[in-house]
């Protein structure tokens, strides 16, 4: 038996030998230590994962692929950004994983969003391996003719890397169903191929229905399993969203479906707090303001007379659910302290890694039912898989049959969770099991093929 002091050397000395072979990289960092204090005593316990040093080469990624992306801008000047695509795994399935156009983006960033990836697309059950993408490419302010010749010109190089039995990439921040739309159509121009190469698309060409809604609906599907285990419904609760973009809009549209009370909404300027809560009126009109009129969130305290926390993040509000859906760590330890002070029963992150390292103990320490991004907002991936379906298939599924194909696909991660993350006092630590359970399935592909 492993004793926690044994775990915890074995994990600082892993993270040691990581650091000092990718300096300079916390966002990475700190995503695989959050999974190596969880798999590290489940690795100890399991002789055959240590002696073929899993966790070593799932950290490792298969590929690094960085080039540059020139293009011409309006007035007719040489703009020159950066490009990347990170290639983790692709043990259970072809490499599957957003393309993200951020002025914040790097590589860093990426190795963390690709190392989740790993876990997250093991988890949905679906074939997909584990990849990010991206570029320091900023779309905002940019005209559609700008964005355009940008996204040719990332595809022209980006196009050698991936394909649908390779490289499945899809969109992620900043890159969405515009980008896509001309990502697909240089792919296409330059092979001659209509295929799955990328998801997010329109429907009109092979997009999915249901994709746009699909991580904030699934993130809601398996808060509501969350609840349902501790002996909780959603209906009638009073939820906490964070953000006002794609995830936290239709986390905010199904938590109202299905009975609970939606009080906050934020941006990068503050946060709005309606205790009368979100309904459906209200939620068409932030719809139009972030999706048409790409205004700010202070608009809706104007227009529905609520308050208005300008520079603040949502988490003192008094919750018994709480949907971080912006950005990473944005949940920090006193964040989380408020939320136990104040009786909250479950958070779901909706966005990556919102959720400091040290917050989530505390969280987790206080009995809240925490479910981690890989597993809580797996229902985008999960849909862009279900899209890879229909393409092979060349079909196009109804809207309640993805919905309900993806609520079937949260509710089987939350039972692998469970499987995985049960405690001796009954209790549930979803990072564990989250972690261990998509592990398990890479970790036996990996055995399965031998050392590659």
């Amino acid at each position: 038996m492993t004793t926690s002091a044994e775990s915890t050397q074995a994990v600082d000395d892993f993270m040691s030998r990581l650091t000092r072979r990718s300096p300079d990289q916390p966002e990475f960092h700190q995503a695989v230590r959050e999974v190596a204090e969880s798999l590290v005593p489940f690795i100890l316990e399991h002789p055959e994962y240590r002696k073929a040093r899993i966790l070593e080469r799932l950290a490792e990624p298969d590929r690094t692929v960085i080039f540059r992306v020139t293009w011409v801008d309006d007035h007719g000047d040489i703009q020159i950004n950066r490009g990347y695509r990170v290639q983790f795994s692709n043990a259970i399935g072809p490499y599957k994983g957003g393309l993200r156009f951020h002025p914040t983006v790097n590589l860093s960033v990426l190795k963390f969003l690709g190392f989740e990836q790993i876990f997250k697309n093991s988890l949905t059950g679906l074939p997909m391996g584990g990849a990010k993408g991206g570029s320091n490419f900023d779309p905002k302010g940019k005209s559609d003719a700008e964005v355009e010749r940008f996204c040719q010109a990332f595809m022209t190089e980006l196009y050698r890397h991936i394909g649908d039995d390779v490289d499945v990439p899809a969109g992620d921040i900043g890159v969405g169903g515009r980008e896509i739309g001309f990502l697909f159509g240089q792919y296409r121009r330059i092979t001659g191929h209509v295929n799955a190469v990328l998801t997010g698309k329109g429907l009109s060409y092979g997009g999915s229905l249901i994709r746009p809604e699909a991580t904030g609906y699934g993130c809601v599907y398996f808060v509501e399993r969350m609840l349902h285990q501790i002996g909780h419904e959603l209906a009638g609760k009073t939820c906490v969203v964070s953000g006002a973009g794609n995830v936290a809009i239709y986390t905010a549209e199904k938590v109202q479906q299905l009975g609970g009370k939606v009080v906050t909404l934020s941006d990068s300027d503050g946060f709005i707090h309606d205790p009368d809560g979100i309904d459906e009126e209200k939620l068409a009109f932030v719809k139009n303001l972030k999706e048409v009129r790409r205004g700010r969130i202070q608009e809706y305290a104007n227009r529905f007379t609520c308050e208005f926390h300008a520079g603040k993040r949502p988490w003192a509000v008094p919750c018994d659910v709480a949907f971080p859906s912006a950005h990473e760590n944005e949940i920090g330890r006193e964040d989380a302290e408020m939320l136990v002070k104040n009786g909250c029963l479950a958070v779901g992150e909706g966005a990556n890694m919102p959720t400091a390292l040290d917050a989530t103990h505390v969280l987790i320490d206080g009995g809240v039912a925490f479910g981690p991004g890989k597993a809580a907002n797996a229902g985008g991936v999960s849909v862009s898989g279900l899209e890879i379906s229909q393409n092979a298939q060349r079909l196009s599924w109804s809207r309640e049959e993805v919905d309900q194909r993806l609520g079937a696909i949260m509710t089987r991660i939350h039972e692998r969770c469970v499987d995985y993350g049960l405690r001796r006092d009954g209790r549930i630590n979803y990072v564990d099991g989250a972690n261990r359970a998509g592990f398990a399935k890479v970790a036996e592909a990996m055995l399965a093929g031998g050392v590659f």
